[in-house]
């Protein structure tokens, strides 16, 4: 089941209401005509030049019409349709013909919004939208569809909460163009019939309650602490086995034994100003005695040798 509240956002150009009876051309073609009809009557004394060309005014006045290069005008004769007009220059019969609507064939911008609608997981998510569109048959959407924007609005408002019912929580926030396309098929064989074609769908945000989002914020946390641990063990099982292996090693034979820890006493020492404090029952066991106290007497003189020798 879902629920929400769903709005639109109204986008430019989705008014489809015929313009104004006079165009700004057909107003130029009248003035012209009454001050060529006023001016011919004057030089001639003939008063019909000014009554046929104020009547030609008249005509041109609401039968100069223009449509502009993106747009198709609808025509109607008595009632019937008959036929597109535009872009650029044309002209129409008073009284007998009139405009329908005029169609803007760019692309279109509509946003489409679900507030609180429930995902599959019953997860309440706030998703944005925009869904880009296109009138390809002008005759199509004007003679189908009453108001064909907002028929495109509510397709995408109605497709855009039946997808998110169908989707869990986690494909709606990483799967967006996956469920950008899908939301486009869907449209587009809504509105294929009606002359429009939606070129694609682009999920713009999905908002998630704080705190569910400080919730898994916590549990992606928890998740990679899990995963350290993890890695942290199996480095130290790796690495007991390898001691485990230089154990064997050095069991039976104590020169190699002896040998690295000379190496790590001089690792440890070879650095100037390093320190280090050597338990006197290695310095026995390796036989180096003398050697640490001579070094020791001659680095850090009126130091003695004693059971634990600084060295520097």
């Amino acid at each position: 089941m879902i629920t929400g509240f769903v709005g639109s956002g109204i986008s430019r150009g989705i008014s489809n209401s015929p313009r104004e009876i006079v165009s700004t051309e057909g107003a130029v073609a009248f003035v012209f005509s009454m001050v060529l009809g006023g001016g011919l009557a004057a030089l001639t004394n003939k008063p019909a030049f000014f009554v046929v060309l104020a009547l030609v005014g008249v005509y041109l006045l609401f039968a100069i019409k223009v449509a502009d290069q993106w747009e198709k005008a609808a025509v109607l004769r008595f009632g019937r349709y008959k036929g597109l007009r535009g872009p650029g220059l044309y002209f129409v019969t008073p009284v007998v013909e009139k405009i329908s609507r005029y169609v803007d064939q760019r692309i279109r911008v509509t946003n489409v919004t679900a507030e609180s609608a429930l995902t599959r997981d019953t997860v309440p998510v706030n998703v944005v939208a925009i869904v880009f569109w296109v009138v390809w048959d002008a005759e199509k959407c004007i003679l189908e569809v009453s108001d064909f924007g907002e028929a495109v609005q509510m397709s995408a408002q109605t497709a855009l909460l039946e997808s998110i019912g169908r989707h869990q929580l986690a494909q709606m926030i990483t799967e967006r163009e996956m469920l950008g396309k899908e939301l486009q098929r869907i449209l587009d064989s809504k509105t294929n019939p009606w002359g429009i074609t939606v070129q694609s769908v682009e999920i713009r945000d999905v908002h998630i309650p704080a705190a569910l989002e400080d919730a898994m914020s916590r549990q992606a946390q928890a998740e990679r602490e899990r995963q350290a641990r993890i890695v942290l063990g199996t480095a130290e099982t790796e690495i007991s086995a390898k001691f485990a292996e230089a154990a064997l090693v050095y069991q039976d034979n104590p020169i190699a034994l002896h040998l690295r820890a000379m190496n790590m006493l001089y690792e440890a020492i070879k650095e100037k100003g390093a320190m280090v404090i050597v338990p006197s029952s290695a310095v026995e066991t390796m036989g180096l005695g003398g050697m640490l106290a001579t070094s020791t007497l001659g680095r850090t003189p009126g130091v003695g040798a004693s059971g634990a020798g600084p060295l520097q």
